[in-house]
């Protein structure tokens, strides 16, 4: 097991996940709104191998999708935070950050906060040469986030693979953001 990395900002602590997590985040995991641009859903089961999976990563590698709670309440609200990408994406290997939050906490610039101490142990903790992101073409939200990062589209679109064919949501677009790019708007 790797050191544990759990980042803070103002308002919010990035940590490992726990068990009181499962329930808000399996109420997050099946809102409509929040996986608007996911092809399904996820029920119960789905929504607790997602916490089993990204606990396993943070155990091995000391960071991950962490738990995102709020510094000032201890509410849960999401996650955020980095993964190795599947293997079958086109440009695997690689590390993706992301995020999903619950809708009451859309708005409120959390994603962007998180994602920018997401960023910082990255490029300064983990010394990674790039990181991605990627999402349906239609999750111009989620664009706009990576763009408020600083991150450069990538000209390549791809079919996820692992989003069924015929889905509306098959095709989607790739984002980067390399260290020096980092550093340069970081100085």
């Amino acid at each position: 097991m790797s050191k544990l990395i759990e980042p803070q900002t103002e308002r919010l602590l990035l940590r490992q996940w726990r068990d009181c997590d499962r329930e808000p985040f399996a109420a997050m995991n099946a809102d409509p709104r929040v996986m608007e641009f996911f092809p399904a859903i996820l029920d119960r089961a789905a929504s607790d191998a997602a916490v089993d999976r990204g606990s396993a990563h943070i155990a091995e590698y000391g960071w991950g999708f962490w738990a995102a709670e709020r510094r000032e309440d201890g509410k849960f609200i999401g996650f955020v935070g980095l993964k190795h990408a599947p293997a079958e994406l086109p440009f695997s290997p690689c590390v993706e950050i992301g995020w999903r939050l619950a809708v009451p906490y859309w708005g409120c610039g959390y994603a962007g906060e998180a994602a920018t101490a997401t960023l910082r142990v990255a490029f300064e903790q983990l010394q990674l040469a790039e990181v991605v992101s990627f999402t349906a073409l239609q999750n111009i939200r989620s664009q706009r986030v990576m763009q408020r990062l600083g991150m450069r589209e990538d000209p390549l679109t791809f079919e996820h693979p692992l989003v069924p064919l015929g889905s509306p949501l098959r095709r989607h677009c790739l984002y980067r953001l390399s260290a020096s790019e980092w550093r340069q708007q970081n100085v």
